[in-house]
């Protein structure tokens, strides 16, 4: 997602950047990713904290630590001199996001246990599809797609308060497969935009890496409940 920490303009010349990827951008991307690799292994063994262990549980601690983890990584600059700072800070978040998923794969484990490995590889095939498409396209037009995601994304959030009234299983399923949609648009367009902010400059790839986290996380999550609402259907009609 666009960083709302201090996020640079896009302007109409990056639009129209046929220019393919320099050495620096190569290079920071290697770093976007390395960081995004560990997260995952981080967020995974918060998973696992919770689901074997009785040390931690996911929940709404688990979440208010992920934000006030989040709220510090951003507000701690990329100066060069505390990247282990920020890298632990990145990797805290990270696990607790995973803690946070644990309530989720408990539910999903009592419907079919292998649920979870299958969402986890389709996310990623997803994921790397969705990357390689944005890195290969040699004009820059998925960066136009910023608003009418943004907007997607405060439509979903509006549905999302209504339907705790209502409670109506449309307005649930519209939020998942749109999510869904939703998420796979921001891989293409923070991917872009990663790449347009070294261009411009912007270093940080820390930050970076957490765009991409979470895309990953959304989707991975809605794949997971795709699953195993579709499993339960299953079950139901035998």
């Amino acid at each position: 997602m666009e960083n709302l920490f201090g996020s640079r303009p896009i302007s109409v010349s990056a639009l129209k950047d046929f220019s393919k990827l320099d050495q620096s951008t190569r290079s920071h991307l290697r770093n976007v990713y390395a960081c995004l690799s560990l997260s995952m292994l981080a967020a995974a063994f918060g998973s696992g904290v919770h689901l074997f262990t009785d040390i931690l549980k996911g929940g709404f601690l688990s979440a208010i630590a992920s934000i006030g983890l989040l709220i510090a990584l951003a507000m701690t600059p990329h100066d060069g001199k505390n990247q282990s700072k920020r890298m632990g800070f990145l990797m805290g978040f990270a696990f607790c996001t995973g803690l946070g998923l644990g309530p989720l794969m408990d539910l999903v484990i009592q419907i079919d246990p292998s649920i979870i490995p299958t969402a986890f590889f389709a996310t990623t095939l997803i994921f790397v599809c969705f990357t390689l498409s944005a890195l290969w396209a040699e004009q820059r037009t998925y960066l136009y797609l910023g608003g009418t995601l943004m907007s997607g994304l405060s439509i979903l959030f509006c549905l999302s308060l209504v339907n705790l009234f209502i409670g109506a299983r449309f307005i649930f399923q519209l939020q998942l497969y749109g999510g869904l949609l939703l998420f796979c648009g921001f891989v293409l367009y923070d991917t872009q935009l990663i790449v347009h902010k070294r261009k411009q400059g912007d270093k940080d790839f820390v930050w970076h890496s957490v765009d991409l986290f979470l895309d990953f996380i959304q989707i991975f999550r809605r794949i997971m409940i795709i699953l195993a609402q579709n499993k339960e259907s299953k079950k139901r009609k035998n």
